[in-house]
């Protein structure tokens, strides 16, 4: 796959996986774990599934004897020891319980778990993503600022949103905090927490969904600076020109992403 196909494939990645990390709750909140989005990442990490009596185990080598194994509940557990052994802690037959053995790993499964919820989550969602090549150079950058540009020209607003969120994924940034929401845009930019909690954000790119322009902020700005509060404000909503506009916006982020390139392309 290109780049941008494996860079798109690990925005979905990492979505899937806050989505299911977004449905696990505590026992009591009675939450059901989004079966199907795990399914989906595990089906990308290559995990292969094998039911026994009423469970949904999902082994990362399908022809080893022995873990890593999940089972597919609202626990997502990840155990370390055998298809069988598994069936017998989490779905025993009456017969299983004549052995005090069994008994005992039913009520203790410590000495084979490896991980559960989120942790177990994290764990496949960087299994998916190790089997993608995330290396790039200038020029597949420059071609997602050119599909940035003619999705504009085009008025293609799910194919900009999709160029920003590559972006995005690229340099880090991160949805505005409320304060710096704008209704029907999209935006996205570089979000800091200072010592004293103050909020700062920006850089930052604002694509009217409305109104079809896009513009960038190339300058961070305080929560608690009004001026400049009202300023972002005005400028999302076009009554005051925006200091980069157009597909200079979309050169402005490639530029971004080329001065850390280095950085992007150790990290993987």
């Amino acid at each position: 796959m290109s780049f941008k196909e494996n860079l798109l494939k690990k925005i979905e990645i990492d979505s899937l996986a806050a989505k299911v990390i977004a449905s696990i709750g505590p026992l009591e909140s009675g939450r059901k774990v989004d079966k199907e989005a795990m399914r989906s990442l595990l089906e990308m990490a290559g995990y292969a599934l094998r039911k026994e009596r009423d469970l949904d185990l999902y082994l990362a080598d399908a022809a080893a004897t022995k873990g890593p194994i999940l089972v597919l509940d609202n626990d997502l557990t990840i155990y370390d020891t055998t298809v069988e052994d598994v069936v017998i802690r989490k779905s025993p037959y009456l017969k299983d319980m004549v052995s005090i053995r069994n008994i005992v790993k039913i009520l203790n499964d410590k000495d084979v778990v490896v991980t559960k919820k989120e942790s177990s989550v994290r764990q496949v969602q960087q299994a998916c993503i190790a089997t993608l090549d995330l290396s790039f150079n200038s020029s597949d950058i420059a071609d997602i600022a050119i599909d940035g540009v003619a999705s504009l020209e085009s008025r293609y607003s799910e194919g900009v949103v999709e160029v920003l969120d590559m972006f995005t994924e690229l340099l880090g940034y991160q949805p505005p905090p409320k304060i710096f929401s704008v209704r029907h845009h999209h935006v996205r930019g570089a979000l800091e927490k200072k010592e004293n909690d103050e909020l700062v954000f920006g850089p930052a790119a604002l694509y009217s969904l409305a109104d079809n322009t896009m513009s960038v902020i190339d300058k961070p700005i305080s929560a608690g600076d009004k001026e400049s509060v009202k300023y972002y404000k005005r400028v999302a909503a076009g009554e005051e020109k925006a200091p980069i506009s157009g597909e200079n916006a979309f050169h402005f982020l490639k530029e971004a992403v080329l001065k850390i390139k280095p950085v992007l392309s150790a990290a993987g």
